[in-house]
């Protein structure tokens, strides 16, 4: 009876991935996303606004150690993504065993990796944070941060891979509810830890590892009760190394773009000390608001990744592009919308965060040159979810490192190196609308040579996509 249940389960969410208008799916599948990546990262903000009230420097100590959080969700990403494209791609070519394998191999990888990076940041502390751009003045406030990051980190990696296996069947919803709740309660626990109880930074960094614990358990839920068609059970991992191998490399974008998330913070922040801990605490502040409002873009991203997979996997193109222009159109609209907003209030809103006029002078022209960028966002985030999606690994990463990595760094660099801190703020903003422009090629090349619905894909094409 168990079995029958379970095949007209995995009926029913084949039909829907293949058969419901992509429009209201990717609505559906983005909404619970999009939701959870704001909820995510308003605690974020909770940190950054709760921990500025005990000073410039306990503000940018908040940036340094987003750096290191950025490492550790680099990890998660790569077995979380890895593992999602070609679970979601074997769903839709209806082979449930080997969802099953890569779901179990890239759990356990994500927690081994965690506990890896959780050891060699406590032994090295000091110089981490100094290489993630800590002043003198912000080390004592970086380190007691940072500490119980680490504490946490075996539970951010494993809790990126469950939530992105959960995105990629198509089950968001339960992906939500597991960062809503953690981040939900990381607001309160921050408010108690350090304004009820005076804890100060160490409040802050209290409270979110041991929301990210929570967060992990109730990610777990769907898993051990039997709602999902991947698994972790112990049962199903095992060291396959094309497995892993395979994993690794799809996952490969998501590491080189967070990895170089951490690397681009490390440069920013040092560029930054130059100039005292204040233009280190407004690039910190600019780039948690920035983020939050880019995760309109990311979350209807993952809303569309699964829609891309999976009828990628059963050769339903047709539905891969229509979904990317509907996405493109649906997250321009909002963005746009957004950005002005942004850029008419900059001011105000880094006030909320720092009630420093020397923050505030650094932090508004930067705000305003990125939400300029930042309507280029989606035309670059879609194209490299999308390749990444259907295993097209190469040139998702060779877009994954445009912004972070050839574009951001060496133009900070040069900019900073020309004009000062003029150049330094000017940097991010120049750089996602480059970002746009390069991946713009790319997308209407591959959408352009899709074959009809039906047909395999053929070796020219595969190559030329790749």
């Amino acid at each position: 009876m168990q079995g029958n249940n379970e095949k007209e389960s995995a009926k029913a969410q084949y039909q829907r991935m293949t058969e419901q208008p992509v429009s209201v799916l990717i609505r559906q599948l983005s909404a619970p996303t999009i939701v959870s990546m704001l909820v995510t990262n308003l605690y974020n903000m909770a940190d950054t606004y709760f921990v500025s009230s005990l000073g410039t420097s306990a503000s940018g100590a908040t940036g340094v150690v987003f750096g290191l959080m950025s490492i550790l969700q680099a990890f998660g990403f790569m077995f979380g993504h890895g593992a999602g494209s070609n679970i979601s791609r074997q769903l839709g070519a209806r082979d449930a065993a080997s969802a099953k394998h890569y779901s179990a191999v890239s759990f356990y990888l994500s927690i081994f990796a965690g506990l890896a990076v959780l050891v060699l940041g406590l032994v090295f502390l000091n110089p981490l944070m100094r290489l993630l751009g800590s002043t003198d003045t912000i080390l004592p406030y970086a380190r007691t941060y940072a500490f119980w990051i680490l504490l946490a980190a075996p539970a951010m990696t494993s809790a990126c891979v469950m939530n992105n296996i959960l995105r990629y069947e198509g089950m968001a919803f339960y992906a939500m509810l597991g960062l809503t709740s953690g981040g939900i309660l990381n607001i309160f626990g921050d408010a108690l830890l350090i304004r009820g109880f005076g804890m100060g930074i160490e409040g802050a960094g209290i409270s979110t590892a041991v929301t990210q614990y929570i967060s992990c358990v109730i990610l777990a839920l769907p898993y051990l009760r039997g709602k999902t068609r991947s698994s972790l059970s112990p049962r199903y991992f095992s060291l396959d190394f094309p497995v892993i191998g395979n994993i690794c490399l799809t996952g490969t974008p998501s590491l080189v773009r967070q990895g170089l998330g951490a690397v681009s913070t490390m440069v920013m922040n040092n560029l930054a000390g130059g100039y005292g801990d204040a233009a280190v605490a407004a690039v910190s502040i600019v780039n948690r608001v920035v983020l939050f409002l880019n995760c309109v873009t990311i979350g209807i991203g993952q809303g569309f990744q699964p829609v891309s997979a999976f009828n990628f996997g059963a050769r339903k193109y047709s539905r891969v592009k229509g979904g990317f222009f509907f996405s493109l159109k649906y997250a321009e609209g909002i963005m746009v919308a957004l950005g002005v907003l942004a850029f008419v209030f900059a001011p105000d809103i880094i006030r909320l965060f720092r009630e420093d006029p020397e923050v505030i002078a650094v932090g508004t022209p930067m705000m305003r040159l990125q939400c300029a960028g930042i309507v280029f966002s989606p035309l670059s985030v879609f194209g490299d979810m999308m390749f990444q999606s259907i295993g097209k690994a190469k040139t998702s990463a060779f877009l994954a490192t445009m912004r972070r990595g050839i574009l951001l760094i060496p133009s900070a660099l040069v900019l900073n190196a020309l004009f000062g801190l003029n150049g330094l703020e000017f940097s991010q903003g120049i750089c996602d609308v480059l970002t746009g422009l390069v991946t713009l090629p790319f997308v209407a090349a591959f959408l352009r040579h899709l074959p009809a619905d039906g047909t395999p894909m053929q070796r020219g094409h595969r190559a030329k996509a790749s």
